[in-house]
């Protein structure tokens, strides 16, 4: 039996969009590296107010990003990425099973920081390169560049983490606002302002992110918000995948 066909929602049409948005700037900066790698002279020390380059663009637009989970703006922007926030928590009518969400939590957060082993490891793997020279500043920006693009192939095609995580899509995803922190924290040793910057912010996204889990832990279960739910879900980001979970859940309810 095969699947109806299903449209494409607009939330996923605009994350397409900043997709194929974030590939362009991928191969913008491959061109400034071929052809005026001097542009990358930003992102040492403190030559960021020197002079202005293309990177004060993308800064300011990786600036702008991470801003954007920090307020409850619903526009466009997935649940998977503002359940963090009271204003988007739609709870259950039933009484929320405590035991089964604190084992939930507890599940979920053992499986995120297996996530962020690897990444630590990649992170000095990385580290140990640029400062040994192998790696310049140039390489690490293009670097975090190229895990930009690797984060909404990640929502919108698939994702090598749930293999970890075992999530069933981006909204109800343990990590899904750990993507900055991942971008930038292998910039960690680049020790400019360009780079301080955006690791601080980073941080701080994820810090408020972790928090929010451990005290408001409601909000991320789909078993206790609604709003995460398959049959409630409005972004439609998933894959073909999580749309047969989605059908089957709704004819579980009739």
């Amino acid at each position: 039996m095969t699947m109806e066909p299903q449209k494409i929602s607009k939330t996923r049409k605009i994350y397409f969009v900043r997709l194929w948005a974030r590939i362009i700037i991928f191969f913008v900066l491959i061109m400034l590296y071929i052809f005026n790698e001097q542009c990358f002279d930003v992102a040492e020390g403190m030559k960021f107010f020197d002079s202005f380059s293309p990177l004060h663009i993308l800064w300011a637009l990786w600036i702008y990003d991470m801003i954007l989970q920090l307020i409850p703006v619903r526009a466009h922007i997935s649940i998977g990425s503002q359940k963090v926030f009271q204003s988007l928590f739609v709870p259950i009518k039933e009484k929320i099973n405590k035991e089964n969400l604190l084992a939930y939590i507890k599940d979920t957060t053992r499986s995120a920081y297996r996530v962020m082993i690897i990444w630590i490891a990649l992170t000095i793997t990385l580290s140990i390169l640029h400062l040994k020279g192998i790696l310049s500043v140039s390489h690490m920006v293009i670097i975090s560049a190229f895990f930009y693009v690797c984060d909404l192939i990640c929502v919108l095609i698939w994702c090598p983490f749930r293999l970890i995580m075992n999530n069933k899509c981006c909204t109800t995803c343990r990590i899904f606002n750990w993507d900055h922190l991942m971008m930038f924290l292998p910039m960690i040793t680049v020790n400019s302002f360009f780079s301080w910057v955006l690791v601080a912010l980073s941080v701080i996204i994820w810090l408020i992110w972790e928090i929010c889990v451990f005290t408001y832990p409601e909000r991320f279960w789909e078993n206790s918000n609604m709003a995460l739910k398959c049959s409630e879900c409005t972004d439609k980001l998933c894959t073909q995948y999580c749309r047969k979970l989605r059908k089957t859940e709704k004819e579980d309810k009739i």
